[in-house]
């Protein structure tokens, strides 16, 4: 299957968007001609009769010589450049209105793209292979027969106009200049009129056409538009990536804190959730650390380094593990069970080194607080 036939899917608006940036957008070069050649008309028939006129008078004004002239010769080149200034004065209002509504109608068909980076050489268009299929591909072809049926509609209507004035224009040289002038300008207001028909059927086939060229080239394959969602949520690996990171920024501020907790409870080996309680508050203690696996050996091991009491109680561990989150307080139906161990641990500091022993207690969880390894309720 070709590539063009993979192409299935209605282009994005992000591959919209690039593609805009990119110069891709619909520009038919059919509508500028078509709208000045209507203004070119509109111009000779409401205008028309003040143009021919000052065209009759510069004519008159080339046919009328000085006597001087045959004496003195080298005044002609400067009649010859006076006539030109003059001829181009006339036309400059009809030229000047022409390149302002060419300028104009450019941006009718597909909008205005101020894009500077377009502007610069792309050394991709001096591919050989690219050249050849631009000049022999599908586009080529369109574009050549366009070109063959604006010739031969352009043609005809020139051909039928100048057909149907064909005794007025062989006649016109037998008529005085103002009568010659006045022929002349209808002839030409009419030809343009027909020549502006022609020119808007053009520009009313390309336009569509061009929509339909730059649309075909835009559509994307089923593989693109899943790609272009993932760039658009994030690649899954990436954000994998981001996740890893924030939990290790996360980990790390909770290891943090372990040096300052009162107790670590554990499993002995699976849980392990620090304790810190202040005494001196009103508030439960709060579970400031908590990990299973291997993140518990590492909270068991930063406990051990900072002095902290280790206290292996596995169904209150469990318990603190799956009903409190970081940095909150333990749950009420576990204060009596953690008063116990806290207790405890606050009477080994109180009697070290004096040599009196402390006796361990067995803290007692509640039933509906009891969970196995992997976080399932135990009923009885």
């Amino acid at each position: 299957m070709s590539d063009s036939e993979d192409r299935t899917e209605e282009p994005t608006s992000q591959r919209l968007n690039k593609a805009r940036e990119e110069g891709q957008i619909p520009r038919s070069q059919e509508i500028a001609p078509a709208i000045m050649m209507v203004v070119a008309t509109l111009f000779f028939w409401l205008g028309g009769q003040f143009f021919f006129n000052r065209v009759e008078t510069l004519f008159r004004s080339q046919l009328q010589f000085d006597r001087k002239i045959y004496d003195r010769p080298e005044l002609l080149p400067a009649i010859f450049a006076q006539s030109i200034l003059d001829g181009l004065i006339l036309a400059l209002p009809l030229m000047a209105l022409l390149m302002i509504i060419a300028a104009i109608s450019t941006v009718l068909s597909g909008g205005l793209l101020f894009e500077p980076k377009l502007a610069l050489p792309k050394f991709s268009k001096l591919d050989p292979m690219a050249g050849l299929k631009r000049m022999f591909g599908m586009d080529a072809l369109i574009n050549l027969g366009k070109a063959l049926v604006k010739f031969i509609l352009v043609g005809a209507i020139l051909v039928i106009s100048t057909m149907n004035h064909l005794e007025e224009l062989t006649n016109l040289s037998q008529m005085d200049l103002s009568t010659a002038v006045a022929h002349a300008g209808t002839i030409i207001v009419e030809a343009c009129f027909w020549l502006s028909l022609g020119l808007i059927i053009v520009a009313l086939f390309d336009v569509p056409l061009q929509h339909y060229q730059v649309h075909k080239k835009l559509k994307m394959t089923k593989q693109e538009v899943k790609d272009e969602m993932k760039n658009a949520e994030g690649n899954p690996e990436v954000k994998g990536q981001i996740r890893r990171r924030q939990r290790e920024i996360l980990n790390n501020k909770m290891m943090a804190k372990v040096k300052d907790a009162d107790v670590v409870i554990t499993n002995p080996t699976h849980f392990s959730v620090a304790l810190s309680y202040d005494p001196t508050g009103d508030g439960a203690p709060l579970l400031v650390a908590k990990g299973e696996d291997m993140m518990a050996m590492r909270i068991r091991e930063e406990a051990k380094t900072h002095g902290v009491y280790l206290f292996e109680a596995p169904m209150l561990a469990r318990a603190l593990y799956f009903t409190t989150k970081l940095d909150h307080p333990i749950p009420e139906a576990l204060y009596h069970a953690v008063a116990q161990v806290i207790a405890y641990v606050f009477s080994l500091n109180q009697s070290y080194g004096r040599g009196q022993e402390v006796l361990k207690p067995d803290p007692t969880v509640p039933d509906e607080m009891k969970f196995d390894a992997n976080g399932a309720r135990l009923t009885e």
